[in-house]
């Protein structure tokens, strides 16, 4: 009897508390929050409690190691850190994080009902400057091939090549390294010899850099035959004076040898080569000749000359003043030349008009005769008259 009026007394009450205890460890819950981070940056991963009644917390990494047993460390990794444990929020950190590090992060709360969330962690790997590989050597008159290369990036970033502020299409490819990718851009141009030295960019862009790019800069190397040419001097060189030719040589690349030389003949002992200048002193008539400068490299080859001729002064003065002589004799026999025609010119004239005045004289006087004899014979001459008349 006293069974059961205690039974009847405490039921009610027990049932009670049994109820109670199991809404607050229904309660209990447990949240987590997804982490983007730069590869070498440092990540904050996240559990956020519910009703926490002081229940076991374990967090525990992609592969399912421990690595916090209620606050205190389980995994030897000095990377991650406990900063924060609180009935509300528990929080660790992760420095210098890499792409190994990404998955999730189980936050669990061990109750009579395991509870857990994963927190993703994802790194994103932002490019380096890119690379240029030259695929073909620049030649004149030939094509370039250019590669732009970014070894690694997450997501995979972009690269274009530019020159003078215009994109030049390229051929893009992808590949896949673990959990970075890959990028290359190949663009094949034609080249001259103006473009050597001609300014380049490949440009890579990425989420990560924020609006900001990286750049490669390059210039073309374009191989090309050299030419030649040399320099002469001003004004007339006479006999005592010195000499100096400059060989003016380009090329890609540019000729180390510069041969001077003179044609069907040695040098002069006086000269003195010096790279792409010729010097002579003491010029004179032994001097004269065809100067030759040459110079090659691996694309051809290139020469120019210059022909030398020292003056005596002596003959110079002799030359200017037999000049004025010259031009008065010439003037002379022009002057009588004229004069010889003028004459001749004259005297035709003359004799074709003596000509014709004798041939109308001899006329009239065949006129005269003719009356004459008509006179004479009578009657007739009045006819004949008549008729001379008519």
């Amino acid at each position: 009897m006293a069974f059961s009026s205690f039974w009847k007394y405490w039921a009610p009450l027990s049932l009670l508390l049994l109820l109670s205890y199991s809404q607050t460890a229904r309660g209990q819950a447990v949240q987590a929050e997804n982490v983007t981070v730069l590869e070498g940056g440092t990540a904050q991963i996240s559990c956020r409690l519910q009703n926490y009644d002081g229940s076991i917390v374990v967090i525990q990494n992609p592969r399912r190691q421990t690595l916090f047993f209620n606050g205190t460390r389980a995994l030897k990794d000095d990377r991650f850190q406990m900063v924060l444990f609180t009935p509300r929020l528990v929080r660790i950190t992760l420095t210098n994080v890499s792409v190994s590090d990404e998955g999730g992060y189980f936050c669990q709360l061990y109750t009579d009902d395991t509870h857990h969330q994963v927190a993703t962690l994802s790194v994103v790997v932002p490019p380096e400057v890119p690379t240029v590989e030259v695929k073909t050597e620049a030649v004149e008159g030939g094509e370039v091939e250019l590669t732009c290369m970014s070894p690694r990036s997450k997501p995979p970033a972009t690269l274009r090549w530019v020159r003078d502020r215009r994109e030049i299409a390229g051929v893009i490819s992808q590949q896949e390294n673990g959990k970075t990718v890959s990028v290359s851009n190949t663009i094949r141009i034609p080249v001259e010899r103006k473009d050597n030295g001609a300014a380049l960019s490949c440009e890579a862009s990425h989420p990560a850099l924020v609006g900001q790019k990286r750049v490669r800069h390059y210039s073309l190397d374009v191989h090309f035959a050299p030419t030649v040419k040399i320099i002469p001097p001003q004004g007339i060189l006479r006999e005592g004076d010195s000499l100096s030719l400059t060989c003016s040589v380009t090329g890609n690349p540019l000729p180390r040898d510069i041969q001077w030389s003179r044609v069907n003949d040695t040098l002069p002992e006086r000269a003195e080569k010096t790279g792409n200048i010729l010097q002579m002193s003491r010029l004179s008539q032994s001097h004269n000749g065809t100067y030759l400068c040459q110079a090659h490299n691996n694309y051809g080859r290139a020469a120019d000359h210059y022909t030398l001729l020292v003056y005596d002064p002596g003959a110079v003065v002799e030359t200017h003043s037999a000049v004025p002589y010259a031009v008065i004799g010439g003037i002379l026999a022009l002057l009588v030349f004229t004069v010889i025609c003028v004459l001749i010119v004259t005297i035709w004239c003359s004799v074709r008009q003596k000509g014709s005045y004798l041939t109308h004289e001899a006329s009239g006087l065949d006129e005269h005769g003719e009356v004459q004899e008509a006179f004479l014979n009578g009657n007739d001459a009045s006819q004949g008259k008549k008729e001379y008349l008519l």
